[in-house]
């Protein structure tokens, strides 16, 4: 397994494989809308992809993705782990683990301060495997959500 970034040359790659994310999250397909979306982001250099890359077919394993933030206390960069998803016949061969590894890195490497995760509060496989790499659960902050537009 390799790990690489994605550039705008992976997004037929990686398109079926966010849109079988989105759909795992209950959202609709909208592979076209996908399509933009990663797009963008990659263009605008508005976030960071790794893909996890079977060696022998270069079959796309996963993928996440991060979004940079910025700490106004520790004047310091901060990544959020927004997207992380491995496809199913790829599950329990450490992928994401070596997604996660990699996206610590870059981390470390980028002078970040933090890496932030969400989760579902019912997702305990996803609890487990973020605890194993060092996050572990905030309890100095409790975090608030304002939905705009019918989000």
């Amino acid at each position: 397994m390799r790990i690489v970034q994605a550039t705008l040359e992976h997004l037929d790659l990686l398109t079926p494989l966010f849109v079988k994310y989105r759909e795992f999250y209950g959202e609709l397909p909208f592979p076209e809308s996908s399509r933009k979306f990663l797009e963008k982001r990659l263009s605008r250099k508005e976030s960071v992809i790794y893909l996890a890359l079977a060696d022998e077919d270069d079959r796309l394993l996963g993928f996440c993705q991060l979004y940079p933030s910025f700490s106004s206390l520790a004047l310091k960069r901060v990544w959020i782990l927004n997207d992380i998803y491995v496809a199913e016949d790829a599950r329990r061969q450490l992928v994401a683990d070596r997604l996660l590894q990699t996206a610590k890195k870059m981390a470390r490497e980028t002078n970040a301060v933090r890496m932030r995760v969400s989760s579902k509060v019912s997702n305990t496989v996803a609890h487990r495997m973020y605890e194993s790499i060092g996050f572990h659960e905030d309890t100095e902050f409790k975090n608030y959500i304002l939905p705009i537009n019918g989000e």
